[in-house]
């Protein structure tokens, strides 16, 4: 095979695919194929490639390696020999411990074949493929999060599609001391099976991924911040409680829910949330007048009393919106590539259901549009974060591939949606003076993080086998380079606040919600009506529960410096604040199977309890550390597994090396 050798790449050109293996940013190396004669920027969510990397390129009898930092590339040449196993072109190293990563997938005949293929499927369009070798061993953790209850998501088969509780983010974290990004948003697939790992794109420009490597796991997350850029920093007050129901239908009942909470019963709240059907009609995002008569004032109170107020802001346009006619004249909303230009079908405030269009934030004057209305009618009367529902965005049926985004087909660019709306809405808050935006959004991308982009796990069920899932996601989505995580505490659909079994899962949620980068309070309690929606407030689930959950409230404050202290060093270096145990003692095999417990901070270890009237649990504490139990400040021995009781009013959690935090 021919090469060209250049101060930081190697490019090679065979059978119509041009290739090209470089070094992109501190310990990454980025490879690219294509059809084309050039390659397209695919830059959404990178960051600029780095100078004056430690870059080695060399030909060698093998072929040609460029090495950057800690990872090493080899790129073999093909042999054709008959009855001979061709090479692979691509083998990723540890460069400092010769250490085989991964490995483009070997032929499984006598004629030669390559890991990356891309297949034409129209103009400029192909369907490429990814091919790596398996490793019965070596356990994946990352992509997003999806509601399947798994932890190690070796054997699986995981969907690249956002949905309504499905975010793909096409990052994975390798046992085997790696990270991976296939920076492709298309509509696809991966396969992390025992015969091979494949990446799919169905429909798109090229092929483009990155392989990143370190000595440690934090080493390696820090490596994809540099890759995709680092998290916002979270603001003060962001960290303490979040109060939130489907949904408060005026200003008086907001304000009674508030007054009763601070003033009355004198609990802390940093958040209060104004959910949808807060306007008039879609699409034009403002206040309905009837039910927030005075929303400068009544904000203004709230921040009095220490509370902060989210608005619900959704991408849908009713067509008898008061700027649905200029939306479409400019091309403001997303199209379809065939037939009607309709994405979702939907209850709005004074009409029954109506086909709604949704706004094209790919689009950056589309963009700025709405953020001006939005800055007008909510963040200048003081709302200083929003909820950027539905940003998927929710269509009906999912084809994506029908939709015509200004960037282009939805087939190959869907999945950047929320990263652009995300964008959109943190430029416009900094530009508007907002020193630390933060935005609660439903779905992510790579890079996300760097727009302080919070993500919660969607609609989900309200009961213990969905809790149990919520524990396995946030810890899969920690690895796939998202720090801000939460979901709705008690669970979305089908609570009802007198059952006695929810008001146990609700307590057990809190107590695990504690520990969430975000502790937030939500639900669809009691009600068929999404405008009718019944109370989900701390006292709504009898006296038992409110008082284990008053004091949750108070363990959250209590733990509000430590809470900063891991922002900041997420902020600082990519280290996500929730993680799995594994993450801190990498030297630990066991640690990589547990999936029910799991570390906030470095000195916090939380054991949720995620069964109906399970009293006890089984803990294991990782090896490396010793462990000792908040509330009797028993000692737990590093590497031992232990029966630890579990009374409704407290989970297992433990501090390291006896540090006090409340």
């Amino acid at each position: 095979m021919d090469f060209t050798i250049g101060k930081d790449f190697i490019e090679t050109k065979r059978q119509g695919v041009y290739l090209r293996v470089e070094a992109w940013s501190k310990n990454a190396i980025r490879v690219r194929a294509t059809l084309e004669k050039e390659f397209k920027p695919f830059d959404w969510s990178i960051c600029k490639k780095q100078k004056n990397l430690p870059v080695i390129v060399q030909e060698n009898e093998d072929g040609a390696c460029l090495t950057n930092g800690k990872i090493k590339v080899q790129l073999s040449n093909v042999t054709q020999a008959h009855n001979e196993w061709p090479e692979t072109p691509l083998t990723f190293y540890n460069a400092e411990t010769g250490k085989e990563l991964l490995r483009e997938r070997r032929a499984r005949a006598v004629l030669p074949s390559i890991g990356h293929i891309l297949k034409s499927v129209g103009p400029s369009t192909v369907r490429a493929e990814a091919c790596f070798e398996a490793d019965e061993n070596e356990a994946f953790w990352g992509l997003g999060h999806n509601q399947h209850n798994l932890y190690n998501l070796k054997g699986s088969a995981i969907e690249l599609q956002h949905k309504n509780s499905q975010t793909a983010i096409p990052v994975i974290y390798s046992s085997k001391g790696y990270g991976f990004f296939w920076n492709n948003p298309a509509i696809g697939r991966v396969e992390l099976v025992n015969n091979g790992t494949y990446w799919l794109a169905e429909e798109t420009d090229q092929l483009d991924y990155f392989v990143y490597t370190d000595d440690t796991p934090a080493q390696i997350m820090n490596c994809y911040a540099e890759l995709t850029g680092y998290p916002s920093m979270m603001p003060d007050w962001a960290m303490g409680f979040w109060q939130c129901k489907l949904r408060y239908r005026n200003q008086d009942e907001l304000m009674e829910v508030a007054r009763k909470h601070v003033k009355e019963l004198g609990l802390p709240m940093s958040v209060i949330v104004i959910d949808f059907f807060h306007w008039a009609i879609q699409g034009e995002w403002d206040f309905d007048p009837a039910c927030w008569p005075d929303p400068k004032e009544m904000l203004a109170e709230l921040k009095e009393m220490g509370i902060e107020t989210m608005v619900s802001i959704w991408p849908t346009v009713n067509p008898n919106s008061r700027y649905f006619d200029e939306m479409l004249e400019k091309a403001y909303m997303i199209r379809t590539e065939n037939g009607l230009a309709t994405m979702m079908r939907f209850t709005d405030t004074y009409d029954k259901k109506r086909y709604l269009h949704n706004v094209d934030f790919t689009n950056p004057d589309a963009g700025k549009f709405v953020w001006e209305i939005v800055r007008k009618n909510y963040y200048d009367k003081g709302v200083r974060l929003f909820w950027l529902d539905e940003c998927e965005p929710e269509v009906k049926p999912y084809h994506y591939n029908n939709l015509r985004y200004y960037i282009g087909n939805g087939g190959k660019y869907s999945s950047l949606y929320p990263l652009f709306e995300e964008k959109a809405f943190y430029k416009g808050m900094k530009e508007a003076g907002e020193e630390l935006p933060i935005n609660l959004c439903r779905s992510a991308w790579a890079g996300s993080q760097k727009y302080g982009t919070c993500v919660w796990s969607g609609d989900i069920y309200s009961n213990f086998a969905t809790l149990e899932e919520q524990i396995k996601t946030g810890l899969n989505m920690a690895m796939s380079g998202i720090p801000w995580w939460t979901t709705d505490i008690g669970g979305f659909f089908g609570g009802k606040v007198k059952d006695p079994e929810f008001r146990e899962l609700i307590v057990r949620w809190f107590q695990w919600g504690v520990f969430c980068p975000v502790f937030r309070l939500h639900g669809f309690r009691d009600s068929d009506d999404v405008k009718n929606a019944g109370e989900n407030e701390v006292w709504s689930f009898g006296e038992e529960a409110y008082e284990i959950i008053k004091e949750l409230l108070f363990m959250r404050e209590a733990l509000r410096p430590y809470v900063k202290a891991q922002m900041e060093l997420a902020h600082e270096t990519g280290v996500p604040p929730m993680r799995p145990l594994f993450f801190d003692f990498p030297e630990d095999e066991k640690s990589y199977t547990i999936s029910d417990e799991l570390l906030f901070g470095p000195d916090i270890l939380v054991a949720p309890i995620y069964k109906y009237k399970k009293r006890s649990r089984e803990v294991y504490f990782p090896e490396g550390a010793d462990w000792y139990d908040i509330v009797t400040g028993e000692k737990k021995s590093s590497g031992s597994i232990v029966n630890c009781e579990a009374p409704l009013s407290k989970i297992p959690i433990f501090t390291k090396n006896k540090k006090k935090f409340w």
